[in-house]
């Protein structure tokens, strides 16, 4: 038979009351902080803290469970949330100049010991930090489009010098507000996916996964000639309407000095648009056009008055 030394049995012994200790202490409520750490800006500057406390033994008087909330260094009562029995929530309103805020939990409750009740108090175990951001994206309008579509982006904080960049091409990025950005797809590879970014101030914002879809054009006439200071009209044509925002057609030019043309831009629920091609000095070279589903081309030649 093996035996037990007394100060083997001591230690024993203090280890089995520390593990009961915590058992009634630690295990028969937990507290479950889901509030996320960085939570975007409003214009009330009051924003929700939401924590579970869940009841994990049947001695636990859930009548007598009180939370409360110290944030800033200031205590605060609870409310049950409606989403559950045991969610509850604080309302706080965040002083004017700040972005944020720190608090933790504190669980007053009663646990039943035969014909009594024995108050307890458990505490979170850390101090969270709630961040208030004032730049941020919500969402784009669309997550795929050909070449030359136009998609907005919704958050946040955005400024002028904000561009949008599909991996590292940066695209033709127009400010409309604060809360909204609009860029246009980029002659990429299509049939991809890249990661969008809004970058500017310093900072850089994901807006996530956009695909670019193939889509072919067709450019009447297919060739062009022109005397100097004459206009003739060059039509581009897509086989679905343009999508919300419209789409842009990337036109470039070997002659520029030849060729005077408008931006092209058809128009959203458009299949086609038609914009006025100008001579300028004589010349002859191509127009180049890319769409989604490749680059193609017409020979232009202008000639002298």
């Amino acid at each position: 038979m093996h035996k037990t030394n007394f100060p083997q049995a001591s230690r024993i012994f203090a280890a089995l009351a520390v593990l009961a200790f915590l058992l009634l202490t630690g295990c028969d409520l937990t507290i479950t902080n889901i509030t996320p750490e960085t939570v975007p800006a409003n214009p009330s500057q009051i924003y929700t803290v939401t924590a579970r406390f869940e009841v994990k033994a049947n001695s636990i008087v859930r009548e007598s469970i009180h939370p409360r909330i110290v944030i800033d260094g200031q205590s605060f009562n609870m409310s049950r949330a409606t989403a559950g029995t045991d969610l509850w929530e604080f309302d706080y309103q965040l002083p004017a100049g700040r972005t944020n805020a720190k608090y933790y939990f504190i669980a007053d409750y009663s646990v039943k010991s035969g014909d009594s009740a024995t108050p307890r108090e458990l505490t979170s175990d850390q101090v969270y930090v709630m961040n208030i951001a004032g730049r941020y994206v919500l969402r784009p309008e669309a997550n795929r489009a050909p070449v030359g579509s136009r998609v907005s982006v919704l958050g946040a904080g955005f400024t002028p010098t904000d561009v949008v960049f599909f991996d590292y091409t940066p695209t033709r990025t127009v400010f409309e507000s604060p809360s909204t950005l609009s860029f246009f797809v980029p002659a990429v590879d299509t049939g991809h996916s890249y990661a969008v970014t809004v970058r500017g101030g310093g900072a850089e914002l994901s807006v996530g996964a956009f695909r670019v879809d193939a889509i072919s054009f067709q450019v009447s006439p297919t060739e062009m000639s022109l005397r100097s200071g004459e206009q003739k009209a060059i039509t581009f044509t897509i086989p679905n309407p343009a999508p919300a925002g419209g789409m842009l057609v990337d036109v470039t030019t070997d002659v520029p000095e030849s060729v005077i043309m408008p931006e092209i831009l058809i128009a959203a629920g458009a299949t086609s648009v038609t914009v006025p091609v100008q001579g300028g000095k004589p010349g002859s070279g191509s127009i180049y056009f890319r769409s989604s589903a490749g680059e193609s081309s017409i020979p232009v030649t202008v000639t002298a008055r």
